[in-house]
């Protein structure tokens, strides 16, 4: 659809180019017969002559809808009163209320979330305003979509430092991660287990996940861990350094690099 909408543009660049605009009626179903042979012919030839026209044109659409895409994410990431910050799907620890926001998307199968959790332990110790909004986006397989089903459910009864708990202790197990994992895990934290299979039966669990997956379509989200600080998406364990400059220039300027 969109490269008939850009041949057709480009016709009309080609009309105005040969002095022919005149041809040019206000639709193009009120071209005759006569009138859309002429065309056809005149960008074919133009076409073959010229290819350089055509990539051009190429190379320029591809660069707007690049843009158009980084402008329609820089207004998803900058709208603190979205989905990204303020979803009902999502855990929160260190500061509900910092006024700097520190997203992370992980993947409890995820070897360099597990190597990343520290970092964020740190981050959070060293910056009593961080808040650290936690979405789970299990992108590894079916072990990773059960564990976070239970983890959705767990945020039922857990909040706060006794989530960080919880999510810290799965994260961190031994071995691959799945259901017989985190209903361990939540067991031992002291979850009510007979709520739990309650909750799990939730048309939430399923929403939360789909919101989460929806979200990482609209970051470009490859991989895990993904980070989304000052309104900058960050990919990748980049370490403790990069997270703690971005975090300190969000505080200083309002934005990820100043």
């Amino acid at each position: 659809m969109k490269f008939k909408f850009f041949i057709s543009l480009l016709a009309g660049a080609l009309l105005w180019q040969f002095g022919l605009a005149n041809l040019q009626p206000a639709a193009a179903s009120e071209f005759s017969p006569k009138q859309k042979d002429e065309i056809d012919l005149m960008v074919h030839d133009y076409l073959l002559q010229h290819p350089e026209v055509l990539r051009e044109a190429l190379t320029a659409m591809a660069s707007q809808e690049k843009a158009d895409e980084q402008a329609a994410q820089d207004r998803f990431t900058q709208d603190m009163n979205g989905a990204l910050y303020q979803s009902k799907h999502q855990a929160v620890v260190g500061n509900p209320d910092g006024k700097t926001v520190l997203v992370e998307f992980f993947d409890y199968n995820c070897g360099y979330c597990k190597r990343t959790i520290d970092d964020i332990a740190t981050l959070m110790k060293q910056n009593p305003q961080l808040k650290v909004v936690l979405k789970d986006f299990p992108v590894l397989g079916p072990g990773s979509i059960e564990a976070s089903k239970i983890a959705s459910a767990v945020r039922n009864q857990l909040t706060g430092d006794k989530f960080w708990d919880f999510h810290r202790t799965l994260l961190l197990s031994h071995g691959p991660v799945g259901k017989a994992q985190a209903l361990e895990v939540a067991r031992a934290k002291g979850v009510d287990m007979n709520r739990l299979a309650a909750d799990l039966a939730s048309p939430d669990i399923n929403e939360g996940i789909s919101e989460v997956m929806t979200m990482g379509d609209k970051l470009g989200l490859t991989g895990t861990p993904s980070f989304v600080v000052g309104g900058e998406v960050v990919v990748g364990a980049v370490g403790y350094d990069q997270l703690n400059q971005k975090i300190t220039n969000t505080q200083s300027c309002g934005h990820a690099q100043c």
